[in-house]
């Protein structure tokens, strides 16, 4: 009786083992949802950036301000009847390690 126990334990863990440690097995589904969850998080995250992306392309073809507003930020362009004025931080300042501010005026 004991022998016929232990022979059908053993076929049982060997019946066990491709379910659990095997190729498709528990462990290595496990595997994949987690890679598929991460996946997903990033796919939604880039999603996101690719619909601000789009806004912003819309809005430059739409019309000028968006090119305006970015060619005054990217670059310093200022119209014709602007005046540019920066002004510095004074010498005794505690803020002595900031950059110096700028700003642009309409006439």
């Amino acid at each position: 009786m004991r022998l016929i126990f232990l022979t059908l334990l053993v076929l049982f863990v060997l019946i066990q083992y491709p379910l659990w440690f095997g190729q498709g097995g528990w462990l290595a589904v496990w595997d994949l949802q987690s890679k598929v969850a991460q996946q997903q998080s990033t796919n939604e995250g880039l999603k996101a950036r690719n619909q601000a992306m789009e806004a912003e392309v819309e809005d430059l073809r739409s019309g000028t301000q968006a090119s305006e507003e970015r060619a005054r930020r990217e670059l310093g362009l200022m119209q014709e009847q602007e005046v540019f004025i920066q002004i510095l931080p004074s010498q005794g300042s505690s803020n002595s390690g900031s950059p110096p501010t700028s700003s642009t005026t309409s006439n």
